[in-house]
């Protein structure tokens, strides 16, 4: 089998997983069941926030992280987060990026089904799939900042507070997986079928040496003759 076929189709099995990740990550904000609710990017204990962490109702996809404004109160919340929407811009920018990143993986994963047949189909597929991988890689960097910004705040203030393992393995394997896909899109495009070059045999440059060693030797043997007579 020919390479191109085999390095796209590797590079749209990578893309897959990643999409795969990516939706994980992003319906865990809407689904409450089982495995999304082992899903977060961020736990910590809110005890002394008037009871504010028991009866929270339904989950909202999306939700920027604003602890004065997600429990309605300031009350056992960390000065960190009052009087600032560093962490509310930080979160809404993540799940901004986190969706045009999978806009983008979508897209290639159909222009991927091109690099199967063709050099062109592999250079679009690595261009969508790098687009990819650059929001994808805003994305994790923002949710590392304002995740690990806000567990140092709520330590800080004597409170528990852990990041989520899943989340965070998620979206950077996401990111991973983008990176790859994209080297082997773009070496599927740059794969090209052996040229066919003619060649000059050994026995015919050799002959034809030969009979221009005998046109020497002929005329020097004229020349000899014509002085001697």
């Amino acid at each position: 089998m020919a390479a191109r076929p085999l390095l796209s189709f590797a590079a749209l099995i990578l893309l897959a997983g990643g999409i795969v990740l990516q939706f994980l990550v992003i319906l865990s904000g809407g689904i409450s069941g089982t495995p999304e609710n082992q899903i977060y990017f961020l736990e910590a204990s809110t005890d002394d926030s008037n009871g504010h962490n028991a009866n929270c109702g339904a989950v909202v996809p999306a939700l920027p992280f604003d602890p004065p404004r997600n429990f309605g109160t300031s009350t056992g919340v960390p000065d960190q987060f009052t009087g600032t929407h560093h962490y509310y811009y930080l979160s809404r920018f993540m799940f901004a990026f986190y969706l045009i990143a999978l806009f983008f993986a979508a897209i290639a994963l159909l222009t991927g089904l091109l690099a199967l047949c063709s050099r062109l189909g592999g250079y679009l597929s690595g261009f969508n799939t790098f687009v990819a991988l650059f929001f994808q890689t805003i994305t994790a960097a923002l949710m590392t900042a304002w995740t690990v910004q806000g567990r140092d705040a709520f330590k800080s203030n004597n409170q528990s507070a852990r990041l989520g393992v899943k989340a965070y393995a998620f979206t950077w394997s996401a990111m991973a997986c983008f990176l790859l896909s994209t080297v082997l899109f773009c070496m599927s495009g740059a794969h090209r079928k052996d040229s066919v070059y003619t060649k000059r045999s050994f026995f015919g440059r050799k002959g034809s040496t030969r009979s221009r060693g005998s046109f020497i030797d002929a005329e020097s043997q004229r020349r000899v003759k014509d002085d001697y007579s």
